[in-house]
């Protein structure tokens, strides 16, 4: 039997862990929508939501629910009226959202307050920051839960969530790099105008408990990446508050070491990465695609803190300039072994077997906490 997939994404990051599952549901002929809104919607971040556009055979439907420096509390209310109004004249199935955005647990507040079967990617994860907070948060709204790890597994059953609902498939964006781009990088650095083939990759979030110091941080790190003598390719900081900051220090650097990107389409970044001497910053894709891959990676301050136990990772501060360049000397285009800690790039064929099981659909949506003490 054939349903309505109704996805939400707001960032290109969750784009890239949804994705692949859409494909495989639409594969297997679902219906499949795309509620496009946050970041994707904003100039200055690439205007994504062509990325979106792009996947055939969908629908979608795109919603701005912010200007540039609006408080994440705003965004979370008119996300949440925007979405209300979408998902319950569609009726969907199930909606499926990822991790721990604020538009995730916009969707996941609706979802819940209409009794709309909701399945959750990549919950139980531990890192830094309020994300962590969101996250848990929409592990407790949603009805299904799909993991990345048999770690992300038992902390779902640690928040109280029946066994039955958790389903380990992997992390999604993997299933992007365990196979051929399509693209060379000859044609992504033609495509970007990267004037380098020798090259780390940086990217530096905002994280929203340390507004006050990100634009330091931000100055200390790139102070040290420009004093390595080093090419980057640095991609733009996510819409979170305190990115003004970043990006103050991002418009400084030479242009001649550093190209910034607003944004890539997924087959040229894996490319990129797949040939990349490192990778620097504190971008989910440090600790979980990097090591897939083999390259090794500098993961910096809290904002990924205990995501992944990977030997390729190393972790350190902003300011510790020392230990950073003594990275870029030591690590830089070293093929460390391949970590699959957070799978082997099967998570679509996976998710859309749970999907087959009759039993998924009859799950009454009256929540129960289940203590495994």
């Amino acid at each position: 039997m054939t349903r309505h997939l109704l996805f939400l994404t707001g960032t290109r990051a969750d784009f890239g862990k949804l994705e692949p599952l859409a494909a495989a549901a639409r594969d297997a002929g679902h219906t499949v929508t795309f509620f496009v809104t946050g970041m994707h919607m904003m100039d200055r971040y690439g205007l994504t939501r062509n990325e979106v556009r792009r996947m055939p055979g969908i629908t979608v439907h795109e919603y701005e629910n912010q200007h540039e420096g609006d408080p994440q509390d705003l965004i979370l209310a008119r996300t949440v009226t925007g979405f209300s109004a979408f998902a319950t004249a569609q009726k969907p199935d199930l909606i499926l959202l990822h991790g721990d955005r604020i538009e995730a647990l916009a969707g996941a507040l609706v979802a819940a307050t209409n009794y709309i079967r909701s399945a959750h990617v990549e919950g139980g994860e531990v890192s830094g920051t309020i994300d962590e907070v969101f996250r848990h948060c929409n592990t407790k709204l949603c009805t299904h839960h799909f993991v990345s790890s048999d770690a992300a597994a038992q902390r779902v059953r640690a928040l109280g969530e029946p066994p039955g609902t958790i389903h380990t498939i992997g992390s999604p964006e993997l299933d992007f790099h365990a196979r051929p781009s399509g693209v060379t990088l000859d044609e992504v650095r033609t495509r970007y105008a990267i004037p380098f083939a020798d090259y780390g990759i940086v990217t530096f979030h905002p994280v929203t408990s340390e507004q006050d110091t990100i634009g330091q941080q931000a100055a200390d790190l790139f102070g040290a990446l420009a004093a390595s003598g080093r090419n980057f390719v640095t991609i733009a900081p996510n819409n979170d508050p305190g990115s003004q900051a970043i990006f103050e220090t991002l418009e400084k650097l030479p242009k001649d070491r550093f190209r910034l990107l607003p944004s890539m389409r997924f087959a040229h970044f894996s490319e990129l990465m797949k040939n990349a001497a490192c990778m620097v910053g504190n971008s989910s894709a440090g600790v979980r695609e990097a090591p897939f891959l083999g390259l090794p990676s500098l993961d910096i301050g809290t904002r990924q803190s205990n995501r992944s136990d990977a030997p390729s990772v190393t972790a350190c501060e902003a300011n510790e300039r020392h230990t950073i360049l003594d990275f870029l000397a030591t690590h830089w285009g070293r093929q460390a072994l391949s970590h699959e800690g957070f799978g082997q790039g099967t998570a679509a064929e996976r998710f859309v077997e749970v999907l087959a099981r009759p039993d998924f659909w009859t799950l009454s949506l009256q929540k129960a906490f289940r203590d495994i003490a």
